[in-house]
Formats: structure tokens, sequence, C-alpha cells
């Protein structure tokens, strides 16, 4: 259909997802774990550098499972970025602690002087911090290096939230090998999918194996169930973990198609002034630094454009395609109101400036068609 609704970022199967999902109905191993998810483990952790993986039910199950591991508990505080999706800030109070936002730089990522500013201010106050959470906004790792030297002058732990960009890396270092253990997400939107799940990497074999136990109802080894800690029912299950398996070995191509959709995106609007593309230089050219391109984003400059990306997101609503501004800052939402934050008002105005298009690899070339149209249509009416 013409008019037919374009999604940012839909999930790209093939028929070798199908067969995955055939081995694994075929072998028997219906119910959760089983050797699709061993597998899945192993495949995982080499490609992303790490010793370990868990695969788990979702990316927020991992960000919860890994907090508890650290020892995060009721009235602890953890600081995190502000400008992310609510699932992190979900998963640290899950833990009965209060999340503290930390604004970030111009690449949307944690400002590493603001979390230093965030530390030194609550260390004056005799408040201590037992875990960061930085978040890898939209495929780009964050400076880890940075923020690990920041935590780690303060007694603090990382737990990295990778969950948007899982085959990034940064000076060759994979998102996910970043932090005390890191944790990724396969939504159905994400560069990679297990229709829901997730997983926590990490190179410790006593976190990986405390995050089993817990995600396994915490059951003691023992023939009879005995349980000596509260549990949590998170791991993935071996069909989708086939899934999985299909996905990873074809995630590089995924991340080439969603890399020539920012190469357009940049030829589209190099000549706009007022407009650029969010986070670049992103690694489009080349080199051991990139972002996973998930979703590429511009941010306009009202005055200079002419436009807002409010308008053009309406512009593109109006002929069935998504779009949409970045994540709204937690520390702005009204379930946070009482949450502190540290801010320097640069995720606010990216939140009010930014638009994330049309970005996944299953885009169709009539699809990609009517993006560009649509778009060269509104540029030339402005």
């Amino acid at each position: 259909m013409a008019n037919e609704k374009i999604y940012m970022s839909s999930p790209d199967v093939t028929d070798l997802e199908e067969q995955a999902l055939v081995r694994a109905i075929r072998s028997g191993w219906i119910a959760p774990l089983g050797p699709e998810v061993d597998a899945f483990e192993a495949e995982l952790a080499e490609y992303c550098g790490r010793q370990h993986a868990v695969a788990l039910s979702s990316g927020t199950a991992a960000l919860h499972l890994g907090l508890l591991t650290l020892g995060v508990k009721p009235g602890d505080l953890v600081l995190t970025s502000s400008l992310t999706f609510a699932a992190t800030t979900n998963a640290i109070i899950y833990t009965g602690a209060q999340p503290v936002f930390v604004d970030s730089d111009e690449s949307g990522n944690m400002n590493p002087d603001v979390l230093d500013e965030a530390f030194k201010t609550l260390q004056s106050e005799g408040k201590t911090v037992k875990v960061v959470v930085p978040v890898d906004l939209l495929g780009k790792v964050a400076d880890h290096e940075h923020i690990a030297a920041v935590a780690s002058k303060y007694g603090a732990a990382v737990l990295s939230d990778a969950a948007e960009s899982l085959g990034a890396t940064l000076s060759g270092k994979s998102a996910g090998a970043y932090g005390k253990a890191a944790v990724v997400s396969f939504n159905g939107n994400k560069i990679m999918t297990t229709s829901g799940g997730g997983a926590l990497l990490t190179d410790d074999a006593e976190f990986a194996h405390h995050v089993r136990y817990l995600a396994t109802q915490a059951r003691q080894p023992v023939v009879h169930y005995e349980h000596t800690d509260i549990g949590y029912n998170y791991r993935l299950s071996n069909i989708l973990a086939a899934l999985g398996r299909a996905q990873l070995s074809r995630l590089e191509s995924m991340i080439e198609a969603r890399r020539q959709h920012r190469l357009r995106y940049r030829d589209l609007f190099q000549d706009v002034p007022g407009v650029s593309i969010f986070g670049e230089p992103s690694g489009v050219d080349g080199g051991d630094t990139r972002d996973n391109f998930w979703l590429t984003s511009i941010v306009v400059d009202e005055a200079e454009a002419g436009f807002s990306s409010s308008d053009l997101q309406q512009f593109l609503a109006d002929l069935n395609i998504e779009a949409r501004p970045l994540w709204k800052p937690m520390h702005l939402q009204p379930v946070h109101q009482e949450h502190r934050s540290f801010t320097n008002g640069t995720s606010e105005r990216l939140f009010q400036t930014a638009i994330s298009l049309p970005s996944g690899s299953a885009l169709k070339p009539e699809e990609i068609e009517r993006i560009d149209a649509a778009i060269i249509s509104f540029l030339e009416q402005k």
C-alpha cells in the first residue's frame, strides 16, 4: 500500500530466522533454557569481547539483576543518565534505590564533568553512591574511560546500559565490554531482536553465576525446591535464543544497512542551514570508533533553519511516516519529580531540537523513496 505506515525501526527477519525457530521447535526444547541459550550466550560473549553472557527476558531484567548483584539495596543512590528511556530508571527503582540524574554532553551521553560534580556534591553532604549507570544513547558509546575514572575516584562501580549500542565500538572496544558488567537489549525495535529479550555481559564468573541464580527463581541446587533468596523468572527461552543466534549472525549486515541510511540523511540535509546530524562524527566513514547507527537523528536550529524539529515530525506523521523526538529527560518526567538531578540544560535542549528518523535495516526501497521524497518536499516548502 502506498500509504502504509513506515516505522522508525521495524524488526528485520529473514528465512534464516525462520529456519532457526523451526530448528529449536523440532529439537523439543520448548521450555526456557536449553542448547540454543547456551550457544547464544557463548556467541554473544565472543562478539562483545566478554568472558560471560547471561541471556535474559529483557534488557530491563538484566539491569535489575546487575544492580542487585552489585549490592544495590533500598535507600542507596544510583547515578544515571537523564537522557534515556524509562527502563533504565525503572530498574533502579525496582531495587528500592533512588536514581540521581546526570545531564549529557553534546553526544547525548552522560557528561563526565557533570558526573564528577554530582559525586563531589553528594560526598560533601555525607552521601555515598554505590553504582553509576551510564547509557549509550541511540547507539553511540559513552565516554566510558572518563566515566570509569570518575566513578573509581569515588569508589563506585559502573554498570553500563548498552541496550541501544550493541555492535558499536569505541577505539575498537565493543560497547558491551565496558563496566563491571554491561546490559544489552533485544527488544523488537533494537538493532537485532529476539522479539523480547536482553543479556548481561561480564568478565566476572561469579557475577554471571549470581545473575543466573537470581534469574531462575534463586533455586538452591537440591532435588526439592529450596529458596534462601528472592528470585525472579527472568531467563530467555530456548526458542527466542535460536532467533537471537540467527540475528547475531546477520548483525554486521544490518548495521551496514543502517549506516547507508545515515549517509542518505547526511546528503539530504548537508546544504540545509541550521540542521546537523546528531552525534557526528560516528564512524560513518570507517575507523575503529563507530556507533551502530540504530537511529539517525538530526538537530534543528529553528532560528537558522526556518523550521523546527516538531514541524518536520508533524509533516512526516501526516504522510504516515514515523519520527519522534529524543527521549524526554528523566528529570522532566512527572514520575521523577522528587528525584535529584544535576543538569546543565543540554538534554532539555536536545529533547526540544532533535528528531529521530526512520532507520531500520528492514526498510524497503519503496519506503526509502517515500521518506526521501517527503523530506525533499518539506524542505522545498520552507
